[in-house]
């Protein structure tokens, strides 16, 4: 596999929720730079990250479009985040299942054919304004 490949590889193992499948194709030592806060280093932070999201969020990314610079080692990919807020989290508003759609776009870098690192964008106003909505019973 390509570092393209392995790229899309990966988020296909997101969409098909398989955590084990994306675990597997990140570097033992990858580095995941989140929207917010400070970055995780290693594959057991990764883990326990995606735990938390799993619990928190149940999200399948659309419309993706994926970018690479000519080495081959650096991938971007542009996409749709149709999610669910299924968990609060600290500093965050309550959740009860509001659904969202948010654009956001991830940079992503290959080392040895494993994914090294992970940068992740996204408009947190935004998504804190699509899930304040008030709950309707």
């Amino acid at each position: 596999m390509n570092s393209l490949e392995t790229v899309q590889q990966y988020y296909s193992n997101f969409n098909n929720k398989d955590w084990k499948g994306m675990l597997a194709l990140l570097h033992a030592d990858v580095r995941h730079e989140p929207n917010q806060g400070d970055p995780r280093i290693g594959i057991e932070k990764f883990t326990a990250f995606l735990q938390i999201m799993d619990e928190s969020y149940e999200e399948t990314l659309t419309d993706m479009v994926f970018f690479t610079e000519p080495s081959g080692t650096r991938i971007s990919v542009e996409f749709v985040v149709n999610g669910k807020y299924k968990k609060g989290e600290e500093g965050l508003p309550e959740a009860y299942g509001q659904p969202y759609v948010l654009p956001a776009a991830a940079f992503l870098e290959v080392t040895d054919g494993k994914i090294s690192r992970v940068t992740t964008y996204y408009n947190l106003p935004l998504w804190i304004d699509l899930v304040s909505k008030p709950k309707h019973d």
